[in-house]
């Protein structure tokens, strides 16, 4: 069976983990099955830098202690933080080559939690088994679902349901479109297994902050966000120059946290988050100093999503920044009305 790791240990608990740790903790998880067996969840998470259960913080942990998480059963293989597991499928047929048999294939929903760094998933891997423990580092065996965009509000395809149909084929079903693919093998005696793709280490650094805006019609032009910012209308009481950065700090450029993880890339929401671009707003009227008092003391209890907004959405907001992102909040709102200065 798989498990998803948890999210949001930065932006929660801001003084036990860093925003690169945000993107690379927990790791996702393939465990064996025992009646009545104990996984620790929800005390404990999977620490692939250490190798072993950490203690959550939520129960005493500070990001190294283990505590009881030593009795806990851990995972028999684990993967890159938050690439969401959803299905998994054991390859019992022959179809495929024998490096196949007996292991695992894993559907990997994609992530969300990894902003401000690149996203990642949207793939189907390959886990090898020994036994009842995981054999080696997994493979990418199917991937290129999410598109030009790894990101939950813009890829095209998720995988997310797996089976293994009686011929030996693996059939994929996809979150976004309802497309379901079918895999099979053709290639006869050729199969090197030498040539496979190996996942990443689970140890790997997140890489630098990316920006995940959609590329704008003018191009890549180093000021090609500003200039589609320019669109966006500018609430009464800031500057042309705030919204601008609001932008930068809502896709995770600026501040060490995004907010496209919950309210999508393009502001229409996720399931984590409401849309931020109509007329709806059930914490405040949608005035600019409104939702900037939403943005600064959060959201702990919400009316209609099943996650809480931390105070500055889990990030470390100067009171500079907060206006900024109101104010690009704000922008999105009101992207139909009159300009407004």
């Amino acid at each position: 069976m798989t498990q998803h790791g948890r999210d949001q240990l930065h932006a929660n608990w801001p003084d036990f983990y860093t925003p690169d740790q945000e993107a690379t903790l927990p790791s996702e998880g393939l465990s064996l099955w025992k009646a009545e067996g104990d996984y620790g969840r929800p005390e404990c998470y999977h620490d692939p830098f250490v190798q072993k259960l950490v203690l959550s913080p939520e129960y005493g942990g500070d990001g190294k202690k283990i505590g009881v998480c030593a009795t806990k059963i851990a995972p028999i293989a684990v993967f890159p933080a938050h690439w969401a597991p959803n299905a998994v499928a054991r390859y019992d047929q022959k179809e495929f080559p024998e490096h196949y048999r007996g292991g695992v294939f894993i559907a990997f929903h994609g992530s969300w939690d990894r902003a401000s760094y690149a996203q990642g998933g949207y793939n189907v891997v390959f886990q090898a088994l020994e036994g009842d423990h995981g054999s080696g580092q997994c493979e990418i065996f199917a991937d290129g679902f999410g598109g030009a965009a790894k990101s939950p509000g813009e890829a095209e395809y998720r995988p997310s349901g797996l089976a293994v149909g009686p011929d030996g084929s693996l059939y994929v079903s996809d979150h976004v479109r309802g497309r379901i693919y079918r895999i099979d093998y053709r290639g006869g005696a050729d199969f090197n297994a030498a040539n496979v793709t190996p996942c990443p280490s689970t140890t790997a650094t997140p890489g630098s902050p990316v920006q995940e805006a959609a590329k704008p019609p003018e191009g890549t032009h180093p000021y090609a966000c500003a200039a589609a910012t320019n669109n966006l209308l500018v609430p009464q009481g800031t500057t042309k120059e705030m919204v601008v950065l609001g932008e930068r700090i809502y896709r995770g450029g600026v501040g060490g946290a995004g907010c496209t993880g919950c309210h999508g890339g393009d502001g229409q929401g996720t399931p984590l988050g409401p849309k931020v671009t109509e007329h709806k707003w059930l914490w405040s009227d949608g005035s600019y100093e409104g939702i900037k008092k939403t943005i600064i003391e959060g959201v702990p209890e919400p009316m209609e999503y099943r996650s809480p907004m931390p105070p500055m959405g889990g990030a470390q907001l100067t009171p500079d920044q907060a206006s900024a992102l109101a104010a690009y909040i704000w922008s999105l709102s009101h992207s139909g009305a009159p300009h407004r200065n």
